[in-house]
């Protein structure tokens, strides 16, 4: 199998591509939302820039934020679990939902606040691969509000065959897609907006564009990892002088301490005379 260099879940792809075809934004969108693409009167994206100086930003959050129909709409893939993830999604919507009010404004002029989450890994222990949440009444199932809304799709428990006819597993498995074989089986069944989608797919994969942003996007990830790599073996070489310490004040014998420790002579005869 061919295996995909680049798939719908890159992040910089999934920005780009959606950005620049917002007709397939309006599409995808309203799948996702399980409504009538044509029911969509409007769509603005907020966050439509990728600056290049703050894809090296390893906080840089590659979304989609929009307003559809007036609601606040906030859309993300995540491809790799990193713990808690649900507390972030919260912490997204507080975000968004509390700037939403203009100062001396009623505050049922806020709008409904909506995040959508694509993963690639599984977050609840169900087979459902949509879960929809809402705050409501423990006993009663009483809905608070409609305001708050969190949709999680999960793209490990998508079934294996897939339909003309059922855009939102068509979308899905659009961003399951990790071979041309994959994307192929899609492409035949001749649905035109995975046609359009996947045509824009070799386009902007094949543009200098999108290949210097995914190259600054991948030079921060490789730095994140570097920086998370060397703090690690810091914190474990300062456990080990701590550990030194201890056994040195029990006076064990420094050939043993450099074998529980992987410290050298040096190190602990420094750390020794330190002590005394």
């Amino acid at each position: 199998m061919r295996k995909l260099q680049y798939t719908f879940k890159t992040d910089t792809l999934f920005k780009m591509l959606f950005t620049k075809h917002k007709d397939l934004l309006k599409k995808l969108v309203a799948a996702l939302l399980g409504i009538k693409a044509e029911s969509i009167r409007q769509l603005v994206i907020r966050n439509e820039e990728m600056p290049p100086e703050a894809l090296g930003d390893k906080f840089c959050r590659l979304d989609i934020n929009m307003v559809v129909n007036g609601q606040q709409i906030d859309l993300e893939i995540q491809v790799a679990y990193e713990g808690d993830y649900p507390e972030r999604v919260m912490l997204y919507w507080a975000r968004e939902f509390s700037t939403a009010l203009p100062a001396g404004e009623s505050y049922s002029t806020l709008p409904r606040t909506i995040i959508i989450s694509i993963l690639d890994f599984k977050l609840f222990d169900c087979k459902e691969y949509h879960s929809f949440f809402q705050p409501l009444e423990v006993t009663r199932h009483t809905l608070l509000s409609d305001k708050m809304g969190f949709h999680f799709y999960e793209l490990k428990k998508l079934p294996k065959d897939v339909t003309e006819d059922n855009a939102l597993l068509l979308w899905l498995s659009l961003f399951n897609a990790e071979t041309e074989e994959d994307l192929d089986k899609i492409q035949k069944l001749e649905v035109p907006e995975m046609e359009q989608a996947i045509n824009a797919y070799y386009t902007i994969t094949a543009s200098s564009e999108f290949r210097e942003l995914e190259r600054l996007r991948e030079k921060a990830r490789h730095d994140e990892a570097q920086a998370l790599y060397h703090a690690k073996k810091e914190a474990k070489r300062e456990a080990n002088f701590e550990f030194a310490q201890k056994l040195l004040k029990r006076n064990r014998p420094i050939y043993e301490i450099v074998e529980d420790t992987g410290l050298t002579y040096e190190e602990i005869e420094n750390l020794r005379k330190e002590i005394n």
